[in-house]
């Protein structure tokens, strides 16, 4: 799948990648999906994407995304907005697409490959237009379950597709296990295009909605 010698960037859609995970009846461990894919080649960036609900008491979301700021990814995150659909129902958007997508394009020419973690076939396009940049791209879903969480275009667009049941041997987490503690003061994750991409190289659904509202990332 890799080259050792090659550089790598992981593009991480977190609500995708947790509705996966759980559809295939584990967990991923954050830390062990890091050094599986370090062991793959030089990797030089790991984003993860999510929305998070503003000014509300707990978010279980919140411990992870700190955890992971300080562990070796790079998260980026932005508020969900609320609105009231056609039927009088309040419901919760949160869409990370174009924030991926533009890291995608302004790292591609620094990298050789890009792992996309997520099956949304909106990024499809996205695949495409990276692939003209001379990278290679893996997309990392399932079809192991029913129905897939790929879509088939997307699966189809991708150099290589890496189904995540195959992964679980080496990504999954012991349920008894738990993230390393945050520190006491944590900071806030990045909320905007990290300032690496202007160096150049040298330089689960469930967690984000609350109660019985909706959440919804078309």
């Amino acid at each position: 799948m890799t080259v050792p010698s090659e550089k790598i960037a992981l593009f991480i859609d977190g609500a995708n990648l947790y509705a996966t995970a759980k559809s295939l009846g584990f967990d991923i461990d954050y830390k062990r999906l890091l050094r599986e894919f370090q062991s793959r080649g030089y990797l030089l960036r790991a984003f993860y994407y999510t929305a998070v609900v503003e000014d509300q008491e707990y978010s279980s979301i919140r411990p992870l995304i700190d955890w992971l700021d300080y562990n070796g990814y790079t998260v980026v995150t932005k508020a969900t907005k609320e609105f009231v659909d056609q039927t009088g129902r309040r419901k919760v958007k949160g869409n990370m697409d174009i924030e991926l997508a533009v890291n995608a394009m302004e790292i591609a020419g620094h990298i050789d490959h890009m792992v996309l973690f997520s099956g949304d076939g909106d990024f499809r396009s996205l695949v495409e237009a990276v692939q003209r940049k001379g990278v290679r791209v893996t997309v990392a879903s399932t079809v192991s379950t029913q129905p897939p969480m790929v879509a088939d275009e997307l699966r189809r667009q991708a150099d290589i597709f890496l189904d995540i049941a195959e992964l679980q041997a080496k990504i999954g987490r012991d349920p008894g296990e738990r993230l390393d503690r945050p520190p006491r003061e944590p900071r806030e994750p990045r909320q905007h295009t990290p300032q690496f991409l202007q160096r150049g190289p040298s330089a689960p659904r469930a967690p984000v909605g609350a109660g019985d509202d909706e959440f919804d990332e078309e």
